[in-house]
């Protein structure tokens, strides 16, 4: 049975550090170019002392070079994925198929979601071909993985927490089309974080200057046994542009959730150590837009945040009571402190807020008390308390030993072995005497062995096979024990799993004869890939220069039919819209919308020519 992985993301060393740190098994970050997030890249020396610590404790270090390549690209990118290999990272997760063309070190390969892999036959493929783990769409149910996991033998990871993107990822065109910022190239400009007008045939403005493509952000904390049992090995967290307040908080919380879904079922996780959390970690106290579970159920209402694209935080409840200079909220709200962030939605419709400074009982004094009102909904986006205890928490790992100290022909031997079975001996020559007084021997003895200081180590047990007890000197012990440690993290470092990956050259076809655009084939390497596999038809993908007036530029499963209740589908729609319809930004450009409701999903297409709208 495979182990289980909690991914983290890594802004930089420093955050990938503090990862490992409070319980992640594996992090991923870009390298200084080609990755999907352009301003998260991190130098070779970053990577190499970020792996160097990772592969203390046997957790992993994946690089992302996702994003599609030109061909004058493809020879840095060659280069620079050696130099990713050199430098000790564990996997590379990739989305342009045209790299599997070129001369590429033996480092595993991770197929990025931006490939869209989202059925069994896609992701059978890229398991023939090579890559060992793939990393599946946002959007799929539990069935779905399922699904997947029967009819396939590779390592299937999913995310499980963080911001969406409301296209089937790797099939978004809208930031190209608007502005040449190409998401499949690292520089999406979010255009689904923009408000928008819906607008009927009719010229009628049906929902006016919402967030209506911002959904909220993703939390499978509740389906984390479910997601076991059907086949996920890695468990990813989404934010490399994320602060290390967001990494500690979100890891956190999801090593306690996987901890108990793992001894409820004898399973392991994929790393060593024990994490000690000196906090209480929780998910609505770093950055969110309230949250969801997206698909993995099937549809349901509560996915969008049209009110808002930024972050509400968390929801303390209504104000009860205001005058000039304070407020007072519901007896169930949470305790607020000064420093807080408070914030609500204006009647303006629009996010407000403003700052705490100081409390007094149940009374809570602002800065500012424009906009605040009784029966207002109110949510803290910044606590400034825990906030604090994130800075100056000390989480750690620690891997478990067990020590036996026997005497040995020459005098004393050490034994140490850790919880993954791992085991070193050290020998010190020496004369033995008994001690005068043999439990404040013993005593020492183990006082000392358990001293292993800011080592990856903890001691789980001291078993010393002596009779009589010997007296040893605090010197004697404590060079014995930094003998053994110094060897066993040697013995570590020897035996730690190495991924195993390879490019696999064979002709198995692709689960398709003709690849549009939304193939993303933008290099010539790429384009003998796809052919090699029997691929008869390809379109170039649309940073060649692509015309886009008039296509698709995003599919999503999220319907604003099904958002405003009225899908056709349902059994008592209690409205019909004035159809076709039309998305409408501050600028005037307009994204016609068809529904294809035979697959469930929503396209928007572009329309760059401004309309007015009534």
């Amino acid at each position: 049975m495979q182990k289980i992985e909690l991914l983290s993301p890594a802004r930089d060393i420093e955050t990938g550090m503090a990862a490992i740190n409070y319980g992640a098994e594996a992090v991923y970050l870009g390298a200084a170019r080609f990755g999907a997030r352009e301003a998260a890249g991190n130098s070779m020396n970053e990577i190499e002392q970020l792996a160097r610590y990772a592969h203390k404790y046997w957790a992993k270090v994946y690089v992302t070079v996702n994003t599609l390549l030109y061909d004058e690209e493809l020879a840095e990118a060659e280069k620079l994925i050696q130099q990713i290999y050199q430098a000790g990272a564990d996997a590379l997760i990739i989305q342009d198929a045209g790299l599997l063309e070129l001369d590429l070190p033996p480092i595993a390969l991770f197929a990025s979601t931006q490939m869209h892999n989202h059925t069994p036959e896609r992701v059978a493929f890229l398991e023939q071909v090579g890559f060992q783990r793939v990393i599946l769409a946002r959007e799929l149910s539990l069935d779905q993985i399922r699904e997947i996991r029967a009819a396939t033998r590779i390592e299937l990871e999913t995310f499980i927490h963080g911001s969406l993107c409301i296209s089937y990822s790797g099939q978004c065109y809208m930031s190209y089309a608007l502005g040449k910022r190409s998401g499949n190239r690292g520089q999406c400009a979010q255009p689904c974080r923009r408000a928008y007008s819906l607008v009927g045939c009719d010229g009628r403005t049906i929902v006016s200057q919402r967030y209506l493509l911002s959904l909220r952000d993703l939390n499978l904390s509740k389906a984390i046994p479910d997601l076991i049992d059907a086949g996920i090995c890695s468990f990813k967290v989404e934010g490399r542009l994320k602060d290390i307040y967001y990494v500690k908080n979100v890891v956190a919380h999801y090593r306690q959730l996987i901890d108990i879904a793992l001894d409820e079922r004898g399973r392991q996780a994929s790393a060593s150590g024990i994490v000690h959390h000196d906090f209480t970690p929780d998910p609505y106290k770093t950055f969110n837009r309230n949250y969801s579970s997206y698909f993995l159920n099937g549809r349901g209402y509560a996915i969008a945040s049209t009110d808002t694209p930024k972050s509400t935080g968390e929801p303390l409840g209504k104000v009860v009571s205001v005058n000039s200079r304070s407020f007072v909220l519901e007896p169930s709200a949470p305790e607020i402190h000064p420093g807080d962030g408070l914030c609500f939605m204006a009647q303006d419709n629009e996010l407000s807020g403003t700052i705490i400074n100081r409390v007094e009982g149940r009374s809570i004094f602002p800065e500012s008390m424009i906009e605040l009102y009784p029966g207002l909904q109110v949510y803290r986006n910044h606590d400034h308390f825990f906030t604090n205890q994130l800075d100056k928490s000390q989480s750690e790992r620690k891997i478990r030993l067990q020590f036996q100290l026997n005497k040995s022909s020459a005098g004393l031997c050490l034994t140490a072995m850790d919880e993954d079975g791992n085991q070193a001996s050290f020998s010190l020559k020496m004369e033995l005497a008994s001690a005068k007084q043999i439990e404040n021997a013993a005593m020492t003895i183990e006082r000392q062995l358990s001293k292993l200081g800011d080592t990856e180590f903890e001691c789980s047990r001291a078993d010393l096979i002596f009779d009589p007890i010997p007296f040893l000197p605090v010197s004697t012990i404590n060079a014995l024990r930094r003998g053994v440690v110094e060897k066993l993290a040697l013995e570590r470092q020897h035996n730690r799993p190495i991924l195993e990956g390879g490019v696999i050259k064979n002709n198995v076809p692709y689960p398709a004869k003709k690849l549009t655009f939304e193939g993303n084939v933008l290099n010539q390497r790429a384009v003998d890939f796809y052919h090699r596999h029997a691929v008869e038809e390809i379109e170039p993908a649309a940073e060649a220069g692509l015309d886009l007036y008039g296509r698709k530029v995003m599919t999503t499963r999220y319907c604003l039919r099904y958002q405003l209740n009225a899908c056709p589908q349902k059994t008592e729609p209690q409205q019909k819209l004035p159809e076709p319809l039309s998305l409408v930004d501050e600028q005037g450009n307009q994204f016609p919308l068809r529904f294809n409701c035979v697959a469930c999903v929503m396209e928007i297409y572009y329309q760059h020519n401004a309309i007015k709208t009534r």
